[in-house]
């Protein structure tokens, strides 16, 4: 480790936190031993689905304090931090990024629990930018937080698998899991002293954005296989693939890539075949669509094929 962070042996933290990686991570610096101060999390969206772990309940378990700021980055919040000494901070699953005042407080270092195997999906959503690419491996890497997102030394990682035909949820499970792997093996290290790491080299990685409900928005332009990843990426309980049909929005939630299928002449569009419903691409390619929402709408559709764009 560097020189801020070698030879210390406090074992205190605050703790930035959110989300099924946030409580289970949380949970892990409880059972080495660590001294959590505070803990930083979030207030629930009413406009988001809530499927995870809250980690206020979590806290208030086992009698931490924990705060829901809007910004953590005010001068009032670096001091109340600051006042409280910590030896490290660690971050998982905290939905905004720490300034650089506020990293320079813990002598020991700050570290961040990220859902990708770095230098790879740097950024935002990093679980459905890899099914939405693609990716048929990704995984949790615990990073050195540095002014730059996801540009600090490496830790440790643990990979996971992506099938063809997963959801982001499915995957995001396994780096849950992966990231409690991380943690629970690289932890003493970091507590004590002989943790060693690795400079990342960001050529070799990659960088995303943030996604909007919009960015679901189904290209019919498109290859069939990039059409059935991001309905992977975004299926449920994210907030799902959609194309508007006749003027009306069509939510499209799980596809099946048919590759022995020959598309029907004149381009994308949807059309039914006893109870199944196919969609041919902008490749040629077919896909059959296994869930959706609202095809009962569309008009003509029992009757032949609908243009999509």
């Amino acid at each position: 480790m560097s020189d801020r962070n070698a030879g210390g042996t406090g074992r205190s933290a605050v703790v930035f936190a959110y989300h099924n990686v946030g409580a289970r991570c949380l949970r892990v610096l409880l059972e080495h031993g660590v001294e959590v101060k505070l803990v930083l999390t979030h207030e629930d969206d009413p406009n988001e689905t809530i499927w995870f772990e809250n980690v206020a309940k979590i806290a208030a378990q086992h009698g931490i304090p924990f705060i829901t700021p809007g910004d953590a980055n005010t001068p009032e919040m670096i001091e109340r931090i600051r006042a409280l000494a910590p030896d490290f901070f660690f971050s998982f699953y905290y939905r905004r990024m720490l300034s650089p005042a506020l990293l320079a407080i813990p002598p020991r270092g700050a570290f961040n629990m990220h859902g990708s195997l770095l230098p790879n999906f740097r950024g935002r959503a990093p679980v459905n930018w890899a099914v939405i690419k693609g990716a048929t491996e990704t995984g949790a890497t615990l990073h050195e937080m540095v002014e730059k997102p996801d540009a600090g030394r490496l830790v440790d990682q643990e990979a996971v698998p992506i099938g063809p035909d997963d959801i982001s949820f499915d995957v995001f499970g396994r780096v849950t899991d992966a990231a409690e792997i991380v943690l629970r093996r690289c932890l003493p290290g970091l507590l004590d002293g002989s943790a060693v790491l690795k400079t990342q080299d960001l050529r070799q990685g990659s960088y995303f954005g943030g996604r909007k409900p919009e960015d679901g928005r189904i290209d019919w332009s498109q290859g069939a296989k990039a059409i059935h990843d991001l309905v992977r990426g975004v299926a449920p309980p994210y907030p799902g693939a959609f194309t508007n049909v006749a003027g009306t929005e069509i939510r499209i939630l799980r596809t099946r890539l048919e590759p022995s299928r020959q598309a029907q002449a004149g381009g994308p569009g949807l059309y039914c075949e006893g109870d199944a419903t196919y969609a041919d691409c902008g490749d040629g390619a077919v896909l059959r669509v296994l869930i959706a929402e609202g095809l009962d709408t569309i008009p003509g559709l029992r009757d032949g094929k609908v243009a999509l764009k």
